[in-house]
């Protein structure tokens, strides 16, 4: 995974975190749940990339 994807997730889950946050603190449940959905798509694409990375160690070199 390159660092330029890593840290767009990771700023992705920030932002996320802090709606929820910030609608749970004025009582907005639209935008906490917009927030939850936001950090859990962050998580998804980490993993995604992380599988990535797993099976991409695995190739073998061409002219083998």
């Amino acid at each position: 995974m390159s660092a330029g994807d890593k840290a767009k997730n990771k700023l992705q889950q920030l932002q996320g975190r802090m709606r929820a946050a910030t609608g749970s603190a004025i009582g907005d449940r639209n935008m906490q749940a917009r927030g939850r959905g936001d950090e859990r798509m962050a998580h998804l694409k980490d993993a995604g990339e992380k599988v990535k990375d797993a099976f991409r160690s695995r190739r073998r070199p061409r002219g083998y």
